[in-house]
């Protein structure tokens, strides 16, 4: 499945969005639930300033006395005193505001990171079981941005938002608490008004969807472009593709820019329109609250705690719909998060898997075809029985199928029809753990991840031995490269084992495979790209990697095809000769001795 192809189709299904998440929410409730409790007080301590100004108005710049009844005595305090105590008082609740705004900005903190991670280990979880093709149809970029971007912007942005709804929304009930309480008639005509100023939010979701998408593939394609750039620096270096580089990080750069651009054109015009229409309302309220004054149906200090609360109750009301205008963004990352926990991987185990404990008798291809593309067969009706113990050497054309036919020894690809058996039961019935731990493979270009020499190594085996481990690196002719580096077996290698030569890259792999121990050796062209001394060494390791094992090896050296029990030439996906070395050569016009004069005998002039 090509992920840039998807589309967050579900983006707008809010019940069953919220559905999806809830069980990564469901752990941490009681701290978003106390995230929450402080959130509505919060808000509501946002009408305290507006309601003080009625008592100031009244009592402290009015000149009278504040006097009332509390559980049967009578009270009086002297304008005098209420001028100190009502500043006192809003200071008081500023400082105990901004407690619960600690509080609450750190458990909001805390419960997205811990669902963010949760959701992150879940994803990389599923991405590390998906097969080869699915890493072979998406780039690095796309891969990246899919499984770290987008659970990074769906669930860490879901509990914050959430709370700044609920903190806004508190602080709008506050607010508009105190206009029902200054005047009912007035804060009817506010309301309706910041109703109507909130409609906007409700037409847009459909364009932030197209373009919340459009700019998360845009995003996955600028990193796929600088993972080429540096994975393939000496290239672009030999060739002077800089400029090309450039070129397309140009285009993508802008290409973000325009999309953000003609999103922020549909949106921006809604901040504007909200104030606007907010004016008139306020424009509407002066006039009707002054006439309200003048007739003596409302005090002045109730008109000024009443206006102070329909200023204030602007900014909630503009947060609530910045936060539901971003929190579609959100759910477009969260559709498409739950877009790829919904992606299966093609390989999958059967419904009673068997143990492989080795085998002892061979391994059969039956009528196998198999394609990568549907349509573009790669292997056609495909026939081979495969000897325990026998090596066998796999040549032909390039782009023939080799190294796709031992791609589907462990499963790495599943065949369109046919069957591939292990003692006459076929591998889709293994575990596919069992299966893959009885097969050790030696490529080409061998992946060694970051860390020491001696982990790469122990990565064929977590559980041997220091003996067996040194045996392996014997056997893989190491021990005088890892003499000579300053820290031995605890030598860090960078990125990829660049700081390694290619002969030594597969010698680290070389030991590896033989730390498995496994009864079956496939060895992919492991040769190939290295200059004759290295080839040289790398040969012995293999020579001792392959003994009393079952082997299949892609070649181009002339020695290990020439001691093969057999060699299986394949061209255009199909077996087309098979024998031994001398068989081969005797069928007069063969393709094997075709290949063997225009490209081994040359080697062996040499020899």
């Amino acid at each position: 499945m090509k992920l840039d192809a998807t589309a967050a189709k579900n983006s707008f299904k809010y019940t069953w969005l919220l559905s999806r998440i809830y069980p990564y929410i469901k752990p941490y409730w009681f701290r978003i639930l106390l995230g929450f409790a402080i959130a509505i007080p919060l808000g509501l301590l946002d009408g305290v300033t507006a309601f003080a100004l009625k008592p100031y108005m009244d009592y402290v710049v009015g000149g009278k006395n504040f006097e009332f009844v509390f559980l049967g005595y009578n009270f009086s305090i002297t304008s005098l005193q209420m001028s100190f105590l009502l500043p006192v008082g809003v200071v008081l609740f500023a400082g105990l505001q901004g407690v619960l705004r600690y509080l609450n900005d750190y458990f909001s903190a805390w419960t997205s990171s811990h669902i963010t991670n949760d959701v992150k280990i879940d994803l990389f979880h599923r991405l590390i079981y998906m097969h080869p093709q699915f890493f072979d149809e998406n780039s690095s970029g796309i891969i990246i941005s899919r499984y770290m971007g987008d659970p990074q912007t769906a669930s860490a942005g879901i509990v914050e938002n959430i709370k700044i709804i609920t903190t806004s929304l508190c602080g709008a009930l506050g607010l508009i608490a105190v206009m029902l309480y200054s005047s009912w008639r007035l804060a009817f005509i506010g309301i309706l008004v910041l109703c109507i100023a909130f409609l906007p939010v409700a037409l847009i979701r459909k364009r932030i969807k197209e373009a919340s998408n459009k700019n998360m593939v845009i995003g996955g394609n600028i990193t796929t472009n600088i993972n080429e750039t540096y994975n393939g620096n000496k290239v672009m270096a030999a060739y002077e593709l800089q400029e090309r580089q450039e070129k397309y990080f140009r285009k993508q750069i802008w290409d973000s820019y325009n999309i953000g651009m003609s999103l922020l054109k549909r949106t921006a015009w809604m901040s504007p329109m909200m104030y606007l229409i907010a004016s008139f309302g306020i424009a509407i309220v002066l006039g009707y609250g002054t006439y309200l004054i003048n007739s003596g149906q409302m005090t002045a200090g109730s008109f000024a705690a009443f206006v102070t609360s329909l200023l204030l109750l602007y900014k909630p009301v503009k947060t609530l719909g910045n936060t539901l205008t971003g929190i579609q963004g959100i759910f477009v990352a969260m559709g498409r998060v739950f877009e790829l926990f919904d992606l299966a991987p093609e390989i999958k185990e059967s419904e009673n898997p068997k143990v492989l404990a080795g085998f002892q008798d061979g391994i059969e291809f039956s009528n196998v075809n198999f394609e990568y593309i549907e349509g573009h067969p790669v292997l056609f009706n495909f026939n081979l029985t495969v000897k325990r113990n026998e090596t066998l050497a796999i040549v032909g054309n390039s782009g023939g199928g080799k190294s796709t036919l031992v791609n589907l020894i462990p499963r790495f690809y599943d065949i369109k029809s046919g069957s591939i058996k292990i003692d006459n039961i076929d591998i889709r019935e293994f575990f596919l753990s069992s299966l893959r731990q009885n097969i050790s493979m030696v490529f080409q270009d061998n992946f060694l991840y970051s860390g020491t020499i001696k982990e790469n190594i122990m990565m064929g085996n977590f559980d041997a031995t220091d003996e067996e481990l040194n045996m392996a690196i014997r056997s893989a002719h190491l021990e005088e490269m890892i003499q000579e580096l300053p820290q031995g077996l605890d030598t860090l290698l960078g990125e990829r084992g660049l700081t390694l030569s290619g002969g030594q890259r597969q010698r680290v792999a070389i030991a590896r495979a033989m730390l498995r121990n496994a009864p079956i050796v496939i060895l992919d062209e492991a040769t190939s790209a290295l200059d004759n001394e290295s080839e040289a060494i790398v040969q012995k390791a293999m020579d001792n990697l392959m003994k009393n094992r079952t082997v299949f090896i892609i070649a181009h050296r002339l020695s290990t095809i020439k001691n093969a029990d057999r060699i299986a030439v394949i061209n255009e996906g199909r077996l087309v000769e098979l024998g031994t070395h001398e068989e081969l050569m005797n069928i007069p016009d063969g393709a094997y001795r075709s290949l063997y004069e225009m490209q081994f005998k040359r080697q062996e002039l040499k020899v």
